[in-house]
């Protein structure tokens, strides 16, 4: 039951993640609001959290450089339409409110899921990771779609989308991250998961994904996804994983090893050789020529390889 005093400006709830869903004081509005472009206005009004909006900027929005030749008076048409869905009976009293040469929603009467996604992840990238990961993961719960969904068409909400799509994405992988800070390994590698499939191409999403699987002792799988980013990143990028995650890898061939008896013997030689090309490449003008240490890097590596083997062969 509606006990709001009969004074008080009606109150919205709307949901633009997804499908448009508007709510005046908890019932469900029609999802057309009188039609496409009075809908659009209302996101437009929306998106800008407040902020006034001139009728040439709403004009622009809506047709481009179509616009009819009578656009202003069409304009002002729809926001009448779209006044008498919001706030019935209440004119220009309500969230959709009048400026100088346009028009604003009055924030402080509408509970928007974007805002409040929004609002959750800057609290969470403030925020040291075991504050920040409950927050972040509130924040996700409301991502549950496109950002806009209903609007296909309209640059300027292709433009919002990605925008958004952009932070879910920032958000999944501070959720990975803060996970993995505090222990959580398997929701770190799940959050990880869902930010490659965004972007899979992010480091750092690779990264929390790759010391998750370390650090919950998954070695194989975690060497498996260092070679699937590796071959990503080479066939893509054009380079090589960062530093970081040739550290994690170098880790989980050693800890495979440990526990291979012989085989650390191989790893120790791959190791090595990675280890002196690396160096050997560097520039160095008192050194011997480049081609030269190249040479001596491969032939220590190959010195514990001979080892490795011939030790293989004897205990075969």
């Amino acid at each position: 039951m509606n006990t709001r005093p009969v004074d008080e400006p009606a109150r919205l709830s709307v949901s633009m993640i997804g499908p448009l869903v508007v709510r005046r004081d908890g019932i469900a509005l029609g999802a057309h609001l009188g039609g496409p472009k009075p809908r659009q206005i209302l996101e437009i009004l929306l998106l800008r959290r407040g902020a006034p909006v001139s009728k040439d900027v709403l004009i622009e929005l809506l047709w481009g450089d179509r616009a009819p030749k009578e656009a202003r008076s069409t304009l002002e048409s729809y926001v009448s339409v779209l006044r008498r869905h919001l706030q019935p009976a209440r004119g220009k009293s309500g969230p959709l409110r009048t400026t100088t040469g346009g028009y604003l929603i009055d924030i402080s009467l509408v509970d928007l899921d974007l805002a409040r996604f929004d609002s959750l992840l800057r609290c969470a990238q403030r925020a040291e990771p075991a504050v920040a990961y409950p927050l972040v993961v509130e924040a996700l719960a409301l991502a549950t779609g496109p950002l806009l969904g209903d609007e296909l068409r309209p640059s300027w909400a292709a433009e919002e989308r990605t925008r958004h799509a952009d932070d879910v994405t920032a958000a999944r992988v501070l959720a990975a991250e803060s996970a993995l800070a505090i222990g959580a390994h398997a929701d770190a590698a799940d959050w990880a998961n869902q930010a490659l499939m965004d972007d899979p191409l992010h480091e750092g999403a690779w990264t929390a994904l790759i010391v998750a699987l370390e650090r919950s002792g998954q070695c194989a799988e975690g060497l498996r996804a260092y070679d699937r980013c590796r071959q990503r990143f080479d066939s893509e990028l054009g380079c090589e994983p960062s530093s970081a995650l040739r550290a994690a890898h170098a880790r989980l061939l050693n800890a495979t090893a440990a526990g291979q008896g012989e085989l650390s013997y191989a790893v120790s030689a791959l190791l090595v050789l990675n280890d002196q090309l690396v160096r050997s490449a560097e520039p160095d003008f008192d050194a011997e020529p480049l081609e030269a240490r190249i040479g001596e890097a491969v032939r220590q590596a190959g010195d514990v390889l001979t080892a490795f083997l011939r030790r293989a062969t004897q205990a075969a």
